[in-house]
C-alpha cells in the first residue's frame, strides 16, 4: 500500500490584512418610514439602527466585493497573484452557477486559484474563516482570501414592519496568511436545523418562476425567537470560544459580535461579562445588519477609527438564518 505524502503548510494562520466597502447611498429612518407605518424612534429603541448603506446598480455584489478585497490585499502587503485561494460568502448572489468567487478571483488579478461560494448567513465569515485557517495549514494556499457580501436591500420586504428597517448592504474582505505564532483559535460552530424556520426566505425562486406569489422572495424572521437564541445560547458559544483559545473575558482587547441588533450587542457584552477596557463593535448603528460581511466591516471600521489596533486579542461571533453560528479568539491584523 503506498503512503500519502503528509502536507506541508504553515505551523499557524493569521489575518494580514482586512478591507471593506459601504454603498455610497446612506438611507436614513426617515425612508424607511416612507412604507411602514412605525417610527424613528420605535427603530432606534429596537435594533439601535439609525442608518444603513444600499447598493445602486453599480454596486454589485461582484463590484463591491472587489473594492474590500484590494484594501484588504493591499494591506496585507502582497502581491494579488499570491492568494491560493478565495471564499465568498453570501446570500445574495443571484446567479445560481458559477460561483461569484471565480469572478472575483480574476477581477483583483489572482490568477487561478481555488474559487468558491458558501452559504451560511450571518455566520458565512467565520465558517470562511476556518475554510482559510484550514488551507492554510494543511498547505493548500499560502494566502487565501475571505470575503462577506451582501445586497440584502435586494431580498428585503419594505413594507414588512418586522423586517425592514433591518438590512443594510456591503462587502468586507480579510487576507488570511501563515505565521509563526497561533492567531486564530479553533472554531466553535455548528448549527440547528430544527429552528431553520426561524430566519428564512420567504418563497422559493422556483415558487416564484411559477408565479405563487407574485411578490418577489424575500427574508423573513420571527424576531422573538431569534432574539432569545441569540441572547442566550450565542453567549454560551461565546465563552466556549474563549475557552478553546485558553483565555478569559479579562484577556480580551475587542469584541466583535454579527451587527444583528444592537440589545442582543449589549446583552451579550452583559452576558459574558466582559471588563469595561473591552471595545465592543457596535457599527450596526449606521451600517445595518450587512449578514455575513457584517463582522469584517466592523472590524475595519475600528482598526480605521482606532477603535482597535493591530495586534489587538479580539472574540468574533457570527450566527443567523439555519440557524448556524461560528466563534473564534483572532489576533487583529
Amino acid at each position: 500500500m503506498a503512503k500519502i505524502k503528509p502536507s506541508k503548510g504553515a505551523p499557524y494562520a493569521r489575518i494580514l490584512g482586512v478591507g471593506g466597502y459601504r454603498p455610497t447611498r446612506v438611507v436614513p429612518n426617515e425612508v424607511i418610514l416612507e412604507k411602514i407605518d412605525s417610527s424613528d424612534e420605535w427603530i432606534r429603541s429596537r435594533s439601535g439602527i439609525t442608518s444603513r448603506h444600499w447598493a445602486d446598480d453599480q454596486e454589485t455584489v461582484t463590484a463591491m466585493s472587489v473594492a474590500a478585497a484590494g484594501k484588504a490585499i493591499a494591506e496585507a502587503g502582497i502581491a494579488p497573484s499570491e492568494i491560493g485561494a478565495v471564499v465568498v460568502s453570501t446570500v445574495s448572489h443571484f446567479k445560481q452557477t458559477p460561483a461569484v468567487a471565480t469572478e472575483i478571483a480574476h477581477l483583483v488579478g489572482a490568477g487561478n486559484p481555488a474559487a468558491f461560494d458558501i452559504s451560511a448567513g450571518c455566520a458565512g465569515f467565520g465558517y470562511g474563516l476556518t475554510l482559510a485557517k484550514g488551507m492554510i495549514v494543511d498547505g493548500s494556499a499560502e494566502h487565501v482570501l475571505v470575503i462577506g457580501v451582501e445586497r440584502l436591500s435586494d431580498l428585503t420586504d419594505h413594507e414588512d414592519r418586522a423586517t425592514a428597517f433591518l438590512f443594510g448592504d456591503g462587502a468586507g474582505a480579510v487576507v488570511v496568511g501563515p505565521s509563526d505564532v497561533p492567531a486564530i483559535g479553533r472554531t466553535v460552530w455548528g448549527s440547528e436545523g430544527d429552528r431553520s424556520e426561524t430566519i428564512k426566505q420567504t418563497v422559493s425562486w422556483a415558487e416564484y418562476r411559477n408565479g405563487h406569489p407574485e411578490k418577489f422572495p424575500a427574508i423573513t424572521q420571527e424576531g422573538q425567537a431569534v432574539f432569545r437564541w441569540a441572547v442566550f445560547e450565542m453567549a454560551k458559544v461565546a465563552q466556549q470560544a474563549l475557552e478553546a483559545a485558553g483565555i478569559t473575558a479579562d484577556d480580551l482587547d475587542v469584541f466583535i459580535p454579527h451587527q444583528a441588533n444592537m440589545r442582543i450587542i449589549d446583552s451579550m457584552v452583559k452576558t459574558l461579562k466582559l471588563p469595561e477596557h473591552v471595545t465592543v463593535a457596535r457599527d450596526i448603528e449606521t451600517t445595518g445588519n450587512t449578514s455575513a460581511a457584517s463582522i469584517p466591516l466592523a472590524m475595519e471600521r475600528l482598526l480605521a477609527t482606532g477603535g482597535a489596533k493591530s495586534g489587538d486579542t479580539a472574540l468574533i461571533i457570527g450566527f443567523g438564518a439555519g440557524l448556524v453560528y461560528a466563534a473564534t479568539v483572532v489576533t487583529l491584523p
